[in-house]
């Protein structure tokens, strides 16, 4: 087998400056495009410690292709090309996130915008039902896979439980009914010796500079501007540790937090945030950019009443950047040279596996959540004891959301087309049909 080769600086800026501007589709699409780059086309990576430090970023909070793109980057030219690799596959969606929201904290409520964003919130539930069906077969193949997703659905759906409690709950469940060396995966032909004391030590002082790197600026902000910015970044410092299982894990969890608990946003603007989101390249959390920025933008201010608004508003959509990517820095970094030992550790690979199927119906409650507060236009909140039941007014429904959402549905299970198509189909018939 020919010996990988090992790029310059700047080849691997341009490789990966490439691949953050293509990276749309989500993970499995940004996981595959870099293995048809990186190993098919470059050869700068083995195929077995490819697979093995994905499988360590499936373990980890946080988004997986980011993460693997920061390995990759740390695999050849240690912390600066982990750095550049990383911070290249988020930095083109970043920064087309932060113009979007611009525009539409400066438009968003002209009423031709408005229409286009009203098919893209209907075209967002068929998405969110698309991936529930992807992680389904995925994660559903066992009689107790299904019966963890029943119980986080009903947990989060009827009993109103916090979603930390659920994927705590999900991990602590799989590590306990783990059954050791039968769930093992079989040894690499050649594995890798144990990790040098050197390397410990060289980790761990990874983890301490990135752990202050992380949360310094959160006790800076807690000291010197307490109040809605400080209040951005410890959400986002929260949440980046409960990413579990991809984006919408845990949507549902952070819309309720900042629509219905804070009031940062109303459920409009998330739903345009996560469209938006979703047409851009780079991971899908990048929704959390468009979430710090309206935060910011209306915190005190006002939309509209000036430079305070947009200044706070690029205050609040740095700091959630901050919080939400430079976490995976840190796993990366301090995790990476025990890569091959942690892969191989079933109680892992257990927890992980029960979080997966938890994840489904967390994905679930997400799907429901959305469909009932945009097709209908009043849902009050029932509760009989402990369960707690939104329920809709039929009389409420809305018709034209209803009918994008279903075609919007069609095209994306049915007829398979491309995500940006039926997003822009979906906005197109919203703005048209008052016409017609």
């Amino acid at each position: 087998m020919t010996a990988p080769m090992r790029p310059d600086l700047a080849e691997l800026t341009r490789c990966f400056a490439r691949i953050g501007l293509l990276s749309f589709g989500g993970p499995a699409a940004q996981i595959a495009l870099m293995h048809r780059v990186v190993l098919d086309e470059k050869r700068w990576v083995e195929e077995g410690d490819y697979l093995r430090a994905l499988s360590l970023c499936m373990l980890l909070p946080g988004p997986e292709a980011m993460q693997l793109a920061t390995w990759i980057g740390w695999r050849l030219h240690g912390v600066r090309g982990g750095l550049i690799a990383g911070g290249l596959f988020v930095l083109p969606g970043a920064l087309i996130v932060l113009g979007l929201s611009l525009v539409y904290a400066g438009f968003g409520g002209v009423p031709l915008v408005a229409a286009l964003f009203t098919g893209v919130q209907a075209a967002v539930i068929a998405i969110v039902i698309e991936a529930l069906l992807r992680v389904s077969r995925r994660a559903l193949k066992s009689r107790e896979a299904l019966a963890i997703a029943a119980a986080a659905f009903a947990g989060l759906f009827l009993l109103d439980l916090p979603f930390p409690v659920i994927v705590l709950g999900a991990g602590l469940w799989g590590f306990a009914r783990s059954r050791g060396a039968a769930r093992v995966p079989p040894p690499a032909p050649n594995p890798a010796p144990p990790p040098a004391l050197g390397a410990r030590r060289q980790a761990l002082r990874a983890a301490l500079i990135w752990l202050a790197i992380w949360l310094l600026p959160l006790g800076l902000l807690m000291a010197a501007a307490p109040g809605r910015l400080a209040e951005i970044g410890l959400f986002f410092s929260k949440l980046a540790i409960l990413t579990f299982g991809g984006a919408y894990a845990v949507l549902a969890w952070m819309a309720q937090e900042v629509v219905e608990t804070r009031g940062w946003l109303t459920l409009a603007q998330m739903m345009d945030g996560l469209g938006l989101a979703e047409t851009t390249p780079g991971p899908l959390i990048l929704v959390n950019e468009f979430v710090g920025f309206m935060a910011g933008f209306g915190a005190g201010f006002g939309a509209g009443s000036g430079a305070g608004g947009w200044l706070m508003g690029l205050a609040g959509a740095a700091i959630a950047v901050w919080m939400t990517f430079v976490p995976s820095f840190l796993f990366i970094f301090a995790l990476a040279p025990f890569v091959e030992r942690l892969t191989h550790m079933p109680r892992l690979s257990a927890a992980l596996a029960a979080i997966t199927a938890a994840v489904v119906g967390v994905i679930a409650n997400l799907s429901l959540w959305f469909a009932l507060h945009v097709l209908f236009g009043t849902v009050t909140d029932t509760r009989l004891g402990p369960l707690h039941l939104p329920w809709p007014d039929p009389a409420s429904l809305r018709l034209l959301p209803a009918l994008i959402a279903l075609l919007a549905g069609w095209l994306l299970l049915r007829r398979h087309w491309p995500l940006l198509a039926v997003l822009g189909l979906s906005a197109a018939v919203s703005a048209l049909a008052p016409l017609v």
